[in-house]
């Protein structure tokens, strides 16, 4: 939908302004579970059980994006000009690029290049999907956008400073499902998700390890954890970021569904794009949306790596209330959903171990 790559390169040109196969063995000194698949549940509290062991408490190290001397923002209900916010940032004015049927306007700043279509909630931050709130709407002959949508979406990605981590840092690296609890299964062999995101998550924690970071994982055996055992696992464990990995399934098995997409949490007063037929209180306030713009932020960074190692089809940064293990954390969190198991194409490359590694050195490098 987004693959005018010329008319983006364009657009960011004319607007550029304003504001501003195996795992990888773990390097010596870091501690690993010796426990083999089938083996008993992980114990939190025997150092041998983890890849490092538990560091002292240590404060949230994402830099909290800078308010004071921002404008003031249009409240969340009302619907703004998209030139009139543009110019209290100094920021040039949405510029054009399409007529009609779809109406286009592209907007940049030092940071990137937005594109937006009015009566969309898809949009692309420079060229890679995500969604709005709320479709913009041409009020007046001018594009207009919600409150909510410029507070959530463009405040952080055209005005914010690039998502940073302090020098110390923790990241929890969930390996989604395990034990009886399988997550879904290739359409080619029948092998279950849990091996493959297991897999995934051992290469990537060594990555990681050299970046700098300091490493947990949820599991490092076939063993099941509640959603509540893995927020709680990520808070006991200081946990500075929080990175769910899975693999994707269509629930009526359509072998023509392939992508990858990633998930953060919806902030307050926004419909998710997606419920899986789950509640969608609009109103309600978890813990982690204290970091929507650094979820947005990491989301999009994540995806556009992923995308470009992988070339996958992009089913862009998705919003959504329901996965459990992001409602409660009290970090910038994300799920990525690495490809569909239920599509033949896709199934092909995930029980690849070279595609595997291929995904654990993009998402190390996304977090450099």
């Amino acid at each position: 939908m987004f693959n005018r790559v010329g008319i983006i390169f364009c657009g960011g040109l004319l607007l550029l302004a304003g504001c501003a196969s195996r795992p990888t063995p773990p390097p010596p000194g870091i501690v690993r579970e010796t426990n083999t698949v089938g083996s008993s549940p992980l114990n939190w509290t025997n150092p041998a059980a983890k890849w490092l062991r538990v560091p002292a408490p240590l404060p949230l190290t994402v830099k909290p994006l800078p308010s004071a001397a921002a404008p003031p923002e249009p409240p969340a209900e009302s619907w703004t000009p998209l030139a009139r916010w543009a110019a209290g940032r100094g920021l040039a004015a949405p510029h054009r690029v399409t007529g009609l049927p779809a109406v286009e306007y592209a907007i940049g700043s030092s940071n990137g290049v937005l594109n937006l279509t009015v009566g969309s909630r898809e949009a692309a931050w420079n060229g890679v999907q995500f969604y709005l709130g709320f479709a913009p709407e041409l009020i007046d002959g001018e594009i207009a956008l919600r409150g909510l949508d410029l507070q959530k979406n463009l405040e952080p990605l055209l005005c914010g400073p690039p998502l940073a981590f302090g020098p110390r840092r923790v990241v929890v690296i969930d390996p989604g499902h395990g034990g009886h609890n399988t997550g879904t299964r290739s359409v080619l062999d029948g092998r279950w998700e849990k091996e493959f995101t297991l897999d995934w998550a051992q290469r990537l924690a060594p990555l990681l390890t050299r970046e700098g970071w300091t490493v947990f994982l949820t599991r490092t055996n076939d063993t099941d954890l509640s959603l509540a055992d893995r927020v709680a696992f990520a808070a006991a464990h200081h946990a500075s970021l929080f990175l769910s990995l899975h693999f994707n399934a269509t629930a009526d098995h359509n072998e023509r569904a392939s992508g990858l997409e990633t998930y953060c949490l919806t902030p307050t007063g926004m419909p998710s794009v997606l419920t899986r037929g789950y509640a969608d209180p609009l109103f309600e306030v978890l813990p982690n949306n204290t970091f929507d713009a650094q979820n947005l932020q990491l989301a999009l960074r994540v995806q556009t790596a992923l995308l470009r190692a992988t070339g996958l089809d992009d089913l862009g940064v998705q919003r959504a209330r329901f996965p459990g293990v992001l409602r409660g954390q009290t970090c910038p969190a994300i799920l990525i959903e690495a490809g569909f198991l239920s599509s033949p194409h896709d199934a092909r490359l995930i029980e690849s171990p070279e595609f595997r590694q291929k995904l654990a050195e993009a998402l190390a490098n996304a977090l450099k």
